[in-house]
């Protein structure tokens, strides 16, 4: 993780009774990693921490099948 940008968001319920979390990413964190609106991230737990990455550089790094 050499371009990992360490930060603590809140994650929050959406209140539909999903059991999916809602993250807030601020304006500078999405343009740290290249990312907007649309964009779609990963989301793995790794080292007892959650990594987000956008799904174009997994798919770089043939860790994801193309379309």
């Amino acid at each position: 993780m050499s371009d990992a940008l360490p930060t603590t968001l809140i994650c929050r319920d959406p209140g539909d009774s999903s059991g999916d979390i809602v993250i807030d990413l601020p304006p500078d964190i999405l343009a740290a990693m290249g990312v907007g609106l649309g964009d779609f991230l990963s989301i793995e737990l790794v080292d007892g921490s959650i990594v987000l990455k956008p799904i174009c550089r997994i798919k770089a790094e043939g860790r994801v099948d193309s379309d």
